[in-house]
């Protein structure tokens, strides 16, 4: 069992920065698969990235491709996202989720465990 704590959320205008963290614990916490989804209000809990084990793999959404950067360090036991360039439209609750395996999937019934959230919120 892992657990995960979300932090660093909060309100920013359009076209500035933040950086989410995840603190990680537990005994499989260096060995799985990291990833962060996100959830606007009305709609489905949705993939934003994911990274290896060992950091050398990455996966995006379209959407945030050039602008977010997910990296993990495994001695602390962190997971990261920094954003750029926000929109309004990357309002949302961000999750931080792990699973066992190799694969960055994308679909959030893969993943087995999840942190409590963190707002952002994008004003225009």
């Amino acid at each position: 069992q892992v657990q995960l704590v979300e932090s660093g959320g909060g309100l920013v205008q359009a076209g500035g920065s933040l950086r989410l963290s995840c603190a990680a614990t537990g005994r499989t916490a260096s060995s799985s698969i990291m990833a962060w989804f996100r959830q606007a209000p009305g709609k489905e809990r949705e993939f934003v990235a994911a990274i290896s084990t060992g950091g050398t793999r990455t996966r995006y959404i379209d959407s945030v491709k050039g602008r977010f950067t997910i990296s993990r360090d495994n001695a602390n036991k962190m997971l990261y996202l920094q954003m750029r360039s926000l929109e309004p439209e990357d309002t949302a609750v961000y999750y931080c989720a792990s699973r066992l395996g190799t694969a960055l999937v994308d679909t959030p019934q893969e993943y087995d465990n999840w942190g409590q959230g963190t707002q952002v919120t994008i004003s225009s």
